[in-house]
């Protein structure tokens, strides 16, 4: 019975069998050898069957604290004891190898090999079949990256898990993986998407290539971005000032209007586009609004769009020279 035909390469699952599979092939050809006469055959075939230990080291320290994360805590205490029993006769048949004792190492052996023939079927017919139902994906590839610390039986490594992964790209827009954060949350404001430092907010706006003005659902301004080149200019004064009056009184009939429809839901954004001292100023307002639809102000944002109106054909390589 094929064990693993439908598991992808390199899943850890696969690599167990696979290497049960290594075992047997081992066993037999250890059977079919006459141990006096092909001493060295023997050694080395016996030497490749003592990689075992390395299948035990990732049950034990990656797959078993796995399975105690699902509350399935047995193979942690009785197939460690089989291992543990194996690992003694494994050391009985070392005490062996060199011996002219042919009839005691073949006995020896004969245990072993049904020790481990007993172990594989546990692994094939309950842990690894519980185990698939148990551990999710993301635990699976965290895992392979632990059993690569740790190796395997094999005398290369098996096919990457996931396959390529290095190499694959995913759009940001089809990237649903809820990843492992690779960063304290400690002191971070928890975004709607992200987590972000209140420094790293501050210098994201700061940098922001636009003009950015916060006037909240009382009509008083309550943020602007201080950038190093701004379409219009700000100061510090404007912060808890009515929007109103810090327009030019001719400006500030249509300031009121787009709050007032911005207010009654009416509309939801308002757009302009002046020269202002040989610049192409583009100019848009948007309503915001709290996840239940409630007004909580607007935000005006500006930016000189006069490069970008001059921009013709493509650019699809970096030019820096």
């Amino acid at each position: 019975m094929n064990h693993f035909a439908n598991l992808a390469q390199g899943h850890p699952c696969r690599v167990y069998l696979e290497e049960n599979q290594l075992i047997r092939g081992l066993i037999a050809s250890i059977n079919s050898i006459d141990i006096q006469n092909n001493n060295e055959e023997f050694k080395e075939k016996f030497s490749r069957l003592c990689r075992i230990e390395k299948h035990f080291a990732r049950k034990e320290n990656q797959l078993f604290p796995y399975l105690e994360k699902y509350g399935w805590r047995s193979p942690s205490q009785n197939m460690w004891a089989m291992h543990d029993d194996i690992r003694a006769t494994i050391k009985d048949s070392r005490s062996l190898v060199d011996s002219d004792d042919i009839e005691s190492l073949s006995i020896v052996l004969q245990n072993l090999f049904s020790y481990l023939e007993h172990l594989m079927q546990v692994e094939e017919q309950r842990l690894l079949p519980n185990a698939m139902q148990l551990i999710q994906e993301d635990d699976w590839m965290e895992m392979r990256k632990g059993d690569e610390e740790i190796g395997w039986m094999f005398d290369e490594a098996p096919t990457p898990y996931p396959a390529h992964s290095e190499e694959e790209y995913i759009h940001p827009s089809k990237d649903t993986k809820k990843r492992k954060l690779p960063f304290s949350l400690e002191d971070r404001l928890d975004l709607e998407e992200g987590y972000m430092l209140p420094e790293q907010i501050n210098w994201l706006l700061k940098f922001m290539p636009v003009d950015i003005t916060y006037v909240d659902e009382n009509d008083i301004v309550i943020f602007y971005n201080r950038g190093e080149d701004r379409v219009f200019p700000r100061s510090a004064g404007i912060i808890g000032r009515e929007v109103k009056f810090c327009h030019p009184p001719k400006s500030v009939d249509q300031v009121l209007l787009i709050l007032r429809e911005f207010k009654a839901g009416r509309r939801e954004e308002a757009e302009f586009w002046i020269k202002f001292k040989e610049k192409f100023i583009h100019i848009r307002y948007f309503a915001i609004h709290n996840d239940d639809g409630e007004y909580k102000g607007v935000i005006e944002v500006s930016q000189d769009v006069t490069h970008i109106r001059e921009l013709e054909g493509q650019q699809r390589l970096l030019d820096w020279e």
